[in-house]
């Protein structure tokens, strides 16, 4: 469970974090997770009015994400949440404009990006190491039928495989790359009416009420161009192989499984054939999500803005959404929003070596 992995990270890793407690709509499933990490089972109602709580992770499907992060905000909670921000962009907008007037922080995920993978690529790029980022491709295939049954928000709207995997894809490149101006695409779902295999519903069927395949073309401020490519009516095959690639006037940057925080970041140089796996220049290598509520919580005591901030959940939500309204109009779709450069991490603070700065420490910067 999502909640699992944040509890492990948020409980066991940070320091600048004291988690009190958990709330979930079975009182049962919260008190589990209480006693299991330690903490309080509390009510809606108790966080609310507690005001020794500062933020508040929200982990609900995408579809309560609106209505749940609302309530936060306007009790004066800090918010970060599971993607996407909100299902749809006008909520999405609705929260980013409560949060900036309340002057409250609003982070989402995916934090992924703040891994070492990602910021060793990013590393790369600005070095000026493949030189001009001129192209950039990603593609990931699954058997939608799989998670759809396993995990049913997956088959709703919001939970399609654009809007809940496509995501990290999206968000992986906008923080090297900066932000998109123009998008379009073609959406579908295929098979919208999909059988169960179980033997108490077989022969029954569910419906798909969101998009199964997502592909797009990224026009980047900067001039990049980039093609997506995510299709869940393929096979689904462990250890996944997605394929992530920048491709510069001087090299090309292969990089990681852009949903975990480690991998080999690979760089293919002007005048070679093979790659060479590049030495990991960051910290958080592991499973670490909830790596960004500890870093919006430094960025709260150090009074700067949070890497993994709203303006960039919104600007993402907003490519999937220009895609999706592309393939619905025929005609390319020019975003309106933006946001500020993402400061990438400061190198070196992995814990390693034999004066190893502590991981925690890159955050606090």
């Amino acid at each position: 469970m999502i909640s699992d992995a944040y509890l492990q990270t948020m409980t066991q890793k940070f320091n600048i974090l004291d988690v009190v407690g958990c709330c979930d709509r079975n009182p049962e499933k919260a008190q589990a997770a209480a006693q299991k990490y330690g903490i309080k089972a509390l009510t809606i109602e108790e966080i609310l009015a507690d005001e020794t709580i500062e933020i508040v992770v929200n982990l609900t499907t995408p579809a309560s994400h609106y209505p749940v992060i609302k309530q936060l905000l306007e009790a004066g909670k800090h918010v970060y949440t599971e993607k996407v921000l909100s299902v749809r962009l006008d909520h999405a907008a609705e929260l980013v404009k409560i949060a900036d007037n309340k002057n409250l922080y609003l982070g989402a995920a995916p934090d992924t990006f703040l891994g070492s993978a990602i910021q060793t690529a990013r590393y790369v790029v600005d070095s000026g190491l493949i030189g001009e980022v001129t192209s950039c491709y990603c593609a990931l295939t699954r058997d939608g039928e799989i998670l759809n049954r396993a995990f049913p928000f997956t088959a709703k709207e919001g939970g399609g495989f654009g809007f809940d995997v496509g995501i990290y894809y999206i968000t992986a490149l906008l923080s090297i790359l900066g932000p998109v101006k123009e998008v379009s695409g073609v959406v579908q779902t295929r098979k919208p009416e999909r059988p169960y295999y179980s033997l108490e519903k077989f022969g029954e069927t569910f419906p798909v009420e969101c998009e199964n395949f997502m592909s797009g073309i990224l026009l980047f401020e900067r001039g990049t161009v980039g093609n997506v490519l995510f299709d869940a009516n393929s096979i689904f095959i462990l250890p996944e192989k997605p394929s992530l690639v920048l491709f510069g006037t001087m090299g090309i940057l292969y990089m990681a499984d852009p949903n975990q925080f480690g991998g080999d970041v690979r760089v293919i140089l002007k005048g070679n054939n093979e790659p060479v796996t590049m030495q990991q220049s960051h910290a958080f290598h592991d499973e670490c999500r909830g790596l960004g509520v500890a870093e919006m919580a430094w960025a709260m005591r150090m009074g700067r803005k949070n890497r993994a901030n709203k303006e960039l959940a919104y600007h993402a939500l907003e490519v999937l959404h220009g895609i999706v309204k592309s393939s619905e109009t025929k005609s390319n779709q020019m975003l309106e929003s933006t946001f500020e450069p993402i400061s990438p991490l400061p190198r070196g603070y992995t814990g390693q070596g034999f004066f190893g700065f502590i991981e925690e420490t890159g955050i606090a910067l």
